[in-house]
């Protein structure tokens, strides 16, 4: 979300991601205090979430034109197990995103990839507005997050996003112990498979219904390898912290070392994919974050995941260690820094 490191890069990225984390950081960083003592003077007598949610888009706002196409922000963690709050919470930035100027086809908002949560995704997809299905850790939430009409998914390659990359944030990110350090992620990493699977099976959906399947926005990643891992296992876009980015921009290209460098993009990624790369081919029978009894790889497709507010999906999560502990970790965090920007409006609140 910082428009000045996005004037730096060489190039026009796609998209600007945040999530409570990176929105919690610019509502503190010097450049925005004008703009948060005017919009809470403005909005003071309306509580500390309306002047959230138009900091959280006025901050967007200053990336609109440094960008080609959505910016995106995330729903509060704290309401990822309502769906009316979700809903609620969504069109409120619906709103602020028309009063800043941006339309519907300049925004996504990510939703965390509950069962409850997707089925506030599926009212707003039907209304129009694209979502992208968040915190995601195996195939029951990506396939309900097809079932719901998600623009997007982000399956978290090292258990989360990180809160700015340079601030580390804890487990994989901040404690390397618990990281899969190896050699080539795009066959070694424990994530791998499930994104693997995840793309043929959104590749088998498509075929089998004509349906759209959102498409992978891979997140949560620790080194330049894993972010190259990416694109060699078929995901259609990456979110990338400040320090990988810069890190690719210094590295020299060799293409003879480059997996898939002479494989054209397809023109529509399920109609017509690729080929799977035949070193990855043994992915589709891996599941090294499987527990005994438990294998992400069997999430049936034809099970409605939304129905009866998403139990069946929060069955689906609960049974999976890996997931129900990742995504329960993943709401703590996000959580906490909602709870910082409330204590920053809060403080800005007394100042007017």
């Amino acid at each position: 979300m910082d428009p000045e490191y996005i004037r730096s890069m060489p190039f026009k990225p796609h998209d600007q991601t945040s999530n409570q984390l990176w929105v919690d950081i610019q509502l503190g960083h010097e450049s925005n205090r004008e703009l948060l003592l005017e919009t809470t003077k403005a909005l003071k007598g309306q509580g500390w979430l309306a002047i959230y949610n138009r900091m959280s888009c006025l901050m967007c706002q200053k990336n609109i034109d440094l960008i080609q196409e959505r910016v995106l922000l995330q729903t509060l963690p704290s309401n990822a197990y309502s769906t009316a709050k979700t809903v609620e919470h969504a069109l409120q930035y619906d709103k602020e995103f028309a009063r800043a100027g941006i339309g519907r086809d300049r925004y996504c908002i990510k939703i965390p990839a509950t069962g409850p949560a997707l089925n506030a995704a599926k009212i707003l997809s039907d209304q129009g507005i694209a979502t992208l299905g968040t915190a995601l850790f195996g195939l029951p939430q990506a396939v309900a997050c097809s079932q719901a009409g998600c623009t997007y998914v982000s399956p978290y390659f090292n258990g989360r996003e990180d809160e700015a990359y340079r601030a580390a944030e804890v487990r994989a990110h901040e404690d390397r112990s618990l990281w899969a350090d190896v050699e080539d992620p795009a066959t070694e990493h424990p994530m791998s498979a499930r994104v693997h699977n995840i793309l043929e099976t959104y590749r088998r959906l498509y075929k089998e219904t004509g349906k759209e399947q959102p498409l992978l926005k891979n997140a949560s990643f620790i080194t330049v390898k894993e972010a190259m891992a990416a694109g060699e296992l078929g995901c259609h876009s990456a979110t990338l912290p400040p320090a990988i980015i810069d890190e690719l921009s210094k590295l020299p290209y060799d293409g003879t070392k480059q997996p898939g460098a002479a494989v054209p993009k397809p023109e529509h990624v399920y109609k017509c994919p690729n080929p799977t790369p035949e070193r990855l081919k043994k992915l589709a029978a891996t599941d090294l974050l499987a527990a005994a009894g438990y294998d992400s790889r069997l999430a049936n497709t034809d099970v409605g995941y939304l129905a009866h507010g998403g139990a069946k999906l929060d069955e689906a999560i609960a049974a999976d260690p890996v997931a129900a502990a990742r995504l329960a970790d993943a709401l703590r965090l996000f959580t906490e820094a909602e709870e910082r920007s409330k204590a920053k409006i809060e403080a800005a609140m007394k100042l007017v």
